[in-house]
């Protein structure tokens, strides 16, 4: 199949070519039909599938076609709203309609104002567009069509309240679409309240097996490598783009603050980092200009950039479905990619639960031994060295030594020195299969003596 039997409006067709799309993805070719039909829909992907085509296009028609004058698109991060906006401009600009993106963090006055003008797709996040309607700010928009994107993403961050009290301010009469990857009872709990007979499609499956291309891996290390095992992993990998995920916002300051003083190009991103400079970061990281994207899960939520090669967990996520989110961010559109977490040896036992709650195909992984030594390596003997004590006896070694003769003494200690630290410098990170198998079998004697215990206690 292919976009020219969808029959599109010549103006809308001619956005499509431009944008170059030539055959739809699924979800795409399910879809389309379906919502230019009239009919409410569920719809279960991924990000990165097409999503934004899948209901933008008939959207786009419909009000080409005079069919539909006002269109709404709720999305759960401000970074998601501004590329579902821009998408939906650019493949209905000789249309000429119009598209606003509304959300926090910026003044009510021109968005109110656009939206009064006429403007015929806003795409929003739930906080400010809540406000706004509570206030009493729009209540001239009736949008004809609504869409929730990424709904269990509003789900997970807890906008699930705001998004029933929009739709209390929506006509009933209207055409819903929900999109989301997942199907968590309170997300269906919602589709039966605000959709009318709706259709349901999924591409989930098809898109896991495209995930398959996910090389998924993980290195065993102790607490304190974790920066030189990053470092490594960074020097020795073929990337382009990577995402780094952090826990905590000051563990992303810290790696990138030790990232970029190694020279690295690199840029963190949190929820505390102002809004202006967040576009900024995220403008140089789509381009190109910066190569590595440290981020938390909250700050890196509804990003959708091609080309990310690489993802890494600094450390493990909290949870199964924040693993599964995370390594979305790489693997698109048909593409492989790589996805690698650390885990010390207390998160180990995490890392089994993980693996065996997702499916997920982890393999371990070790940091081979090698004669070269790296810039973390450099780093790490030049902090020891910092740390030694120069005695008086050393003072007067190097006062006895000849001037020609002192390059050639520092070139030989400094061997010396490497030759007798080997087992405690970043060549030697982490831990190899065999110690891992001793780990893996020390966790499951552990796991039979407890239960042997809950029995006792039960019988008891």
């Amino acid at each position: 199949m292919n976009f020219n039997e969808f029959d599109f409006h010549p103006d809308i067709a001619k956005g499509v070519k431009i944008a170059g799309f030539k055959e739809p993805s699924p979800i795409q070719e399910l879809a389309i039909p379906l919502i230019l039909d009239g009919k409410d829909l569920v719809g279960q992907a991924h990000t990165g599938t097409g999503k934004t085509a899948a209901f933008g296009l008939p959207i786009l028609q419909k009000i080409a076609n005079g069919e539909c004058e006002r269109a709404l698109v709720i999305t759960p991060t401000r970074e998601l709203a501004t590329q579902v906006s821009d998408e939906l401009y650019h493949l209905g600009r000789f249309a000429n309609i119009r598209t606003l993106t509304v959300y926090g963090g910026v003044g009510y006055g021109r968005q109110i104002a656009l939206i009064h003008k006429g403007v015929q797709i806003v795409v929003a996040t739930p906080g400010r567009l809540k406000d706004l309607y509570k206030k009493g700010k729009i209540d001239t928009f009736n949008p004809e069509i609504v869409v929730l994107d990424e709904a269990d993403e509003m789900l997970d961050m807890g906008f699930l309240d705001d998004i029933k009290e929009i739709f209390e301010y929506i006509p009933q009469s209207r055409q819903t679409l929900l999109f989301s990857a997942t199907m968590p009872e309170p997300i269906k709990d919602l589709a039966s309240n605000i959709l009318y007979r709706p259709e349901y499609i999924s591409v989930v499956n098809e898109e896991e097996t495209t995930n398959n291309i996910i090389e998924q891996r993980y290195y065993v290390i102790e607490e304190n490598q974790r920066d030189q095992a990053i470092v490594r992993l960074l020097e020795t990998e073929d990337i382009d783009k990577c995402i780094i995920f952090c826990r905590m916002k000051r563990e992303v300051d810290r790696l990138q603050e030790h990232l970029e003083a190694l020279g690295f190009s690199a840029k963190g991103l949190h929820g505390d980092i102002e809004q202006m400079d967040r576009d900024e970061i995220i403008k140089s990281y789509r381009r190109g200009q910066t190569k590595i994207l440290i981020a938390t899960d909250v700050a890196a939520r509804g990003l959708d950039i091609k080309g990310v090669t690489h993802v890494f967990n600094y450390h493990i996520p909290f949870d199964p479905q924040s693993y599964v989110h995370r390594i979305g961010r790489t693997g698109r559109a048909g593409k492989s990619g790589q996805a690698i977490t650390l885990v010390s040896t207390e998160e180990f036992r995490e890392l089994q639960r993980i693996k065996k709650e997702v499916g997920a195909q982890m393999t371990l992984s070790t940091m081979e031994n090698t004669n070269e030594l790296n810039t973390s390596d450099f780093e790490l003997i030049l902090e020891n060295i910092n740390d030694i004590e120069i005695s008086e006896n050393t003072k007067k070694v190097y006062e006895l030594v000849q001037e020609k003769d002192k390059e050639m003494v520092l070139q030989k200690l400094l061997s010396y020195y490497i030759s007798e630290n080997k087992n405690s410098n970043s060549n030697y990170l982490g831990y190899n299969n065999h110690q891992v198998e001793e780990l893996m079998s020390n966790l499951k004697d552990e796991e039979s003596v407890s239960k042997k215990h809950t029995r006792k206690r039960k019988k008891n």
